[in-house]
């Protein structure tokens, strides 16, 4: 077991609860490492229920076609923790060496307090940040907001809320409203916020906590709209409209995602000329989602001529995404759809899978290996039969894989495979593919 292992152990155990949603345990942290929350680069916070990845990621790409330096901040990672941390200085992920020095530097001013693994992880990502120099720093929340261990900001840059739906519930409240009002906590005084298109209860939070604070917003659909125009990519706002290519990543829901990263950059005074945009646009990475599989191993494993999918979206928002693009592929080339699944328990299965109701042939469901909350594959067999669609338990992921290649045999049809379900399987995937993000 390596250090960084070994040291990522230690910091799990010292809390008994994976999320326990508060502030005092990280401002305590902070102020035992001499505040380096105080001494960040310029921030951008980014909140919401899905998207958040894709919006930072097309920021990113947008802000260094620039020539800024932009330190990252995600959450979680797909195959190495190290991917949770992006350096500005090199524009790479945090090295073994940066990362256990800081984890270290943590562990120590700690005194073995309670405190959760998010919240020492990220005192050990601003320590980073702090001390390696950067033009912006793009900070991804956790979970929620308001006690989200990120929001210990006081004056960011520019704030972002991505679209929000239904997840994490138990945490964040039942309902749209109760997530926005979590969500909008991020807002700070007189500080621009641009926020994706909303559900209106949703929308009407997100306003007051503005108001209050005497904060801009921008709001896609009503201060600026991002579509698609004869294959292009076409932002507009009150002051301009600009053209630009597709976004790279799949998805047309990615289009809402670039327009509202553009939109944050603009609040924020740093959207550059259209053409520097265009190359950034070109040049957006995200990892796990809607990604597609043309070689190695997992490939190997299907049958021959399939197509390849890999999405870690799981709730139901990011269920009918996901189903709608692979409703598009079906249009352009139809072929059966087989989907592999891992899921954890704190998710809604049920909700994910209606959204594939009619578009998939079979459901392939299977452990996720690398969360200990993972549901079984019998447990979500029968949800996803509770959504109208026909599934089978299989005890792992190659197990799934042969018998989708049991029934393209049988059937003689080259099929088009989605594994999706948790960004955990993603990473499962990735790293059994040589496919590790950089």
């Amino acid at each position: 077991m390596d250090q960084i292992t070994t040291i990522l152990d230690r910091l799990l155990a010292l809390h008994p609860k994976e999320i326990d949603l508060s502030l005092g345990r990280m401002h305590r942290l902070l102020a035992a490492l001499g505040n380096p929350e105080k001494r960040l680069p310029p921030v951008i916070h980014v909140a919401g229920t899905n998207g958040k990845g894709s919006v930072t990621a097309t920021m990113r790409a947008v802000l260094e076609a620039s020539g800024r330096r932009c330190h990252v901040y995600t959450s979680p990672h797909l195959v190495s923790f190290n991917e949770r941390i992006r350096l500005g200085t090199d524009g790479k992920f945090v090295s073994d060496p940066l990362l256990y020095d800081a984890l270290h530097r943590c562990e120590e001013a700690n005194c073995g307090e309670e405190i959760t693994f998010f919240e020492i992880t990220t005192a050990a990502a601003f320590l980073l940040f702090a001390e390696n120099p950067a033009d912006v720093l793009l900070l991804e929340v956790g979970l929620g907001g308001r006690l989200d261990a990120t929001n210990v900001i006081d004056r960011p840059l520019a704030c972002v809320i991505t679209a929000i739906s239904l997840d994490h519930e138990k945490f964040l409240g039942e309902d749209v409203a109760a997530i926005a009002a979590e969500k909008a906590g991020i807002i700070k005084w007189e500080t621009p916020v641009a926020c994706a298109e909303q559900d209106d209860a949703a929308l009407r939070v997100i306003a007051r906590q503005a108001a209050r604070n005497r904060a801009d917003l921008s709001v896609c659909g009503q201060d600026f709209a991002a579509q698609e125009d004869q294959g292009r990519l076409v932002y507009q706002d009150d002051e301009e409209l600009i053209d630009l290519p597709l976004p790279v990543l799949n998805g047309r829901y990615q289009i809402a995602n670039a327009g509202l990263a553009l939109a944050a950059l603009k609040t924020a005074g740093l959207l550059p000329e259209p053409g520097v945009i265009a190359e950034g646009l070109k040049s957006v990475n995200w990892p796990g989602r809607l990604q597609p599989l043309m070689h190695g191993p997992i490939f190997d494993l299907c049958p021959p001529d399939s197509e390849v999918w890999v999405d870690g979206g799981h709730n139901p928002s990011a269920g009918i995404s996901v189903a709608e693009f692979m409703g598009e592929q079906e249009e352009r080339a139809p072929r059966p759809l087989y989907l592999v699944t891992g899921m954890l328990t704190t998710k809604d299965p049920v909700g994910f899978f209606r959204a594939f109701e009619g578009l998939v042939r079979h459901v392939g469901t299977v452990p996720v290996s690398t969360a200990t909350t993972g549901r079984t594959p019998e447990e979500l067999a029968d949800l996803a039969r509770c959504a109208g669609l026909e599934a089978t338990p299989f005890p792992s992921l190659d197990a799934a894989l042969a018998d989708v290649a049991a029934c393209a045999a049988k059937d003689g049809e080259a099929p088009r495979i989605l594994i999706c379900g948790s960004l955990y399987l993603a990473g499962e995937i990735l790293a059994r593919n040589a496919m590790a993000p950089t």
